[in-house]
């Protein structure tokens, strides 16, 4: 029979000490947030600047 602890330290060596995993969904994240911000930066900027050459092309 196999000692509890020989399998809790195998499974620790084999499975505890990646975290791999962690920093893929802290990237996935961080590059979700970044393209959320940037499309709305896009959007607000976009129609502003579409007021604003409507209102040149009205003076015009």
């Amino acid at each position: 029979m196999i000692s509890y602890d020989i399998l809790a330290t195998w499974l620790r060596a084999r499975f505890g000490n990646t975290e791999k995993g962690a920093s893929l969904v802290e990237y996935a994240l961080l590059l979700a947030l970044i393209a959320v911000v940037c499309i709305a930066a896009v959007t607000f900027i976009g129609t502003q600047a579409d007021a604003k050459f409507d209102s040149v092309g009205n003076s015009l």
